[in-house]
């Protein structure tokens, strides 16, 4: 398979309050607000609505971005969607730095689960002032694991789609811990 795609440019959510969100990301999480976009008209579908579109630079030039359309609403979900489902996830360098990230989280107010283990990754998680779900995150397996990982990912798809189809897909996976604590 040839991957083709570079890599993640952004992700883009709405949001409540441009300044609100600015002021968590930048002073809070510690990533520059690195660009805006200000319209009355959405380029892509030419919808009139005045917006303003504002990027967060990662240190690998990656950007989590946000659109405040002025309606107060914010990052709004499905009524049967689980909350912990849509997320977006942050990989820092150490789990000395994840540490760090949860006590400036909570020295913050934010409440913050965590850290769970996942078995390949540890992780922190809390919500912007958005409702939207982010998580810190550290590898804790090398490449050894994540081969033997891929290797088996289609098999491992391929059982829950059977079960899935032929029965509850509750069923599938209901005692795995990565599962429980996702």
């Amino acid at each position: 398979m040839t991957i083709t795609v570079k890599g993640l440019h952004h992700v883009a959510w709405r949001c409540v309050d441009a300044e609100e969100t600015r002021h968590f990301y930048e002073d809070i999480l510690g990533l520059p607000l690195a660009h805006i976009i200000k319209a009355d008209t959405v380029p892509s579908t030419g919808e009139e609505m005045p917006y303003v579109h504002i990027f967060f630079e990662f240190g690998d030039g990656s950007y989590i971005a946000f659109f405040d359309v002025n309606d107060g609403k914010g990052n709004t979900l499905h009524e049967d969607m689980p909350r912990w489902i849509p997320h977006f996830a942050m990989e820092v360098e150490s789990r000395e730095e994840l540490l760090a990230k949860k006590k400036r989280l909570e020295e913050h107010g934010v409440d913050v689960i965590g850290v769970v283990d996942h078995h390949f990754i540890d992780s922190i998680y809390f919500f912007d002032p958005n409702g939207v779900r982010l998580e810190f995150t550290i590898r804790t397996e090398g490449e050894e694991y994540l081969d033997q990982a891929r290797a088996k990912a289609r098999a491992s798809l391929d059982e829950w789609t059977r079960t899935k189809r032929g029965g509850s897909a509750h069923a599938v996976g209901a005692t795995s811990k990565t599962t429980q604590n996702a």
